[in-house]
């Protein structure tokens, strides 16, 4: 697994990427991102008629010859876009449409960027209903980070590797900030958090963390963020007591009793305590 710091720089580089494509405001350029698995093809159309805004963003599904679904998406803002494979630079223009519930039967999935420095992505994932003969979506907002397809299980269907975007300026400043590990499958129509199913991942991820810990401070950075994502990974490892430990010894700043205050009351909110 790569690391913290390149998982971030990653994200902020290919957000970037997205966000400063020019074009000439005297036309209006229609754009098309296609993607096709067996019999289902799938396409997202969009217009730019000028820098940074986005308009009639449309999307249409053909199974075996028939268009299943043809309609007009909404949109956040006038900066929302489409962006295919997400965070992919070699498959920018390439909409995903692969089985991803193993069902047999391809899933669309259409990520967006919402604008910004910082945010947002998200994905709307839509999956073929044999009994209604329709396409059925959901929207799974990955804020910040976005996801990376992996089948880190082996068993030929891909998880859906993320970050919990909730600690994104909890503690720090964005680019201070930590985040823990998130693994989601796609089974049935819903997203799961399957990450403790993946303690090995879970340990790299929080050893990393760690040294990311350790290099922050050594640059003067206090380090609040790092060590809040990473007693969540521990937490999730069930060595929250020895995460506490560590936490405190490494922890003096002046507001530590405020912080550990914080960080527990935090860490219950979004689930890791209980």
């Amino acid at each position: 697994m790569k690391s913290i710091s390149s998982f971030i720089t990653q994200s902020l580089i290919g957000l970037a990427i997205l966000s400063g494509t020019a074009i000439s405001t005297t036309s209006v350029r229609a754009e098309v991102i296609t993607g096709q698995s067996g019999n289902v093809r799938a396409e997202i159309s969009y217009e730019q008629p000028q820098e940074y805004q986005y308009k009639n963003v449309q999307i249409k599904i053909v199974r075996e010859g028939k268009t299943v679904l043809d309609q007009k998406l909404p949109q956040d803002s006038e900066y929302d876009r489409p962006i295919g494979a997400l965070l992919d630079e070699n498959d920018r223009d390439k909409l995903p449409v692969l089985d991803v519930d193993g069902d047999k039967e391809p899933e669309v999935i259409a990520d967006f960027f919402t604008g910004g420095a910082h945010c947002c992505t998200y994905s709307l994932i839509y999956r073929y209903d044999a009994k209604t003969k329709q396409y059925k979506k959901i929207r799974h907002e990955w804020g910040n980070g976005g996801y990376r397809l992996k089948d880190l299980d082996k068993d030929g269907l891909p998880e859906f590797e993320s970050r919990d975007d909730r600690f994104a300026y909890a503690f720090t400043a964005y680019a201070a900030s930590g985040y823990p590990l998130q693994i989601w499958q796609y089974r049935q129509g819903k997203m799961i958090d399957v990450t403790r199913r993946y303690p090995k991942l879970i340990y790299n991820h929080a050893f990393e963390l760690w040294q990311t810990f350790l290099s922050a401070r050594k640059q003067g950075d206090n380090g609040k963020g790092f060590l809040a994502a990473y007693l969540a990974d521990k937490y999730m490892l069930g060595q929250g007591q020895d995460g506490w430990q560590k936490v405190k010894q490494a922890y003096k700043g002046r507001d530590r009793t405020r912080y550990f205050a914080d960080l527990r009351k935090f860490l219950r909110e979004t689930g890791y305590m209980k």
